[in-house]
């Protein structure tokens, strides 16, 4: 299959690129203009990379144009919920906007294709009962109601000019790659700062007390791939690891693998105005239509994003 990735040089887009590639996929993808394809350094020269801004909507339908794509991943987006609060109406443009500009697009294109439009849980705002597709939206931050609108968006879309589109809603997903804005890598770059000399032995932490559903990216980009071949058109998912965790757990769990002795304070400027707090959530309706489990170890995942920020700092 022909396959474009919209954020292919980003967290998630990098391992969806690794993925692909050794299914025997041909790859292409859209980054923003001049941002230097790090995560991309080892596959460059087995993809075609295209430079564009999805608000240039003569820009994207060239790309899309040139590159046919049987199946197209719509992964770009402003992803961080702290800096959704610090400019909410930048991150409603490049989750929104640009995603309603793609999706007109590709209804305009001869070529059709399986649109896989990646969401989030955060758009249902957490609980204290098992999350699944069907209850309620209730967004908490500007970040998860930007996600909310486009998934809206997209299933209305998909209805009224019969495009193709799958709709995932993953959780907290982790692992190398993921830069600094989100707590398990905020928490291991400290780490790896800390044991290289580079800062004092003191690690500044948000809110321990919240839980979270963790995946490992890589088993939620393969989810991704299974959705282009196996999701039902029209249809929302769920992906999940199926566990809470709390995030003091987690960092009990690095401090104990770091090389020297850490203290942790409390930053003020860490926490959120309003914290989302899952307990657990379900991704059955996945499973049974794909087979999809997650199968990365959560202890595995720490270890290998810890490494990641070792080998960086």
């Amino acid at each position: 299959m022909r396959a474009l990735i919209t954020g292919i040089a980003g967290f998630a887009g990098s391992h969806l690129t690794d993925h692909l590639l050794s299914q025997n996929h041909e790859v292409s993808g859209i980054d923003i203009p001049g941002a230097p394809p790090d995560n991309l350094s080892h596959n460059l020269d087995r993809i075609a990379l295209h430079e564009g801004d999805l608000l240039d909507k003569n820009r994207v339908r060239g790309i899309l144009e040139e590159a046919r794509p049987d199946w197209l991943f719509h992964l770009a987006a402003q992803s961080a919920v702290g800096a959704s609060w610090e400019a909410p109406a930048r991150t409603f443009e490049i989750n929104l906007i640009a995603g309603v500009h793609l999706l007109d697009v590709c209804a305009s294109l001869k070529n059709k294709m399986r649109i896989v439009l990646i969401g989030s849980a955060d758009i249902y705002g957490g609980g204290s009962g098992e999350l699944t597709e069907d209850s309620p939206f209730a967004p908490k931050n500007p970040y998860a109601v930007s996600k909310l609108a486009l998934d809206l968006a997209a299933g209305q879309l998909g209805r009224s000019k019969d495009l193709d589109i799958v709709r995932m809603r993953p959780m907290n997903h982790t692992g190398p790659r993921q830069g600094p804005g989100t707590v398990i890598p905020d928490f291991v770059k400290q780490i790896a700062e800390i044991e290289a000399g580079k800062r004092e032995p003191r690690l500044r932490t948000g809110n321990l007390e919240a839980q979270r559903d963790f995946s490992d990216v890589r088993d939620i980009v393969r989810a991704y791939a299974l959705a282009a071949e196996r999701g039902l058109s029209g249809e929302a998912y769920l992906l999940c690891s199926g566990r809470a965790r709390k995030i003091q757990d987690i960092l009990d769990h690095l401090l104990s693998a770091a090389k020297v002795s850490i203290d942790v304070e409390q930053d003020s400027e860490k926490m959120r105005p309003s914290e989302s707090n899952v307990s657990r959530a379900s991704h059955s309706k996945f499973t049974e239509a794909t087979g999809w489990r997650p199968e990365i170890a959560f202890e595995q995942t720490l270890q290998d994003t810890l490494d990641f920020w070792r080998e960086r700092t």
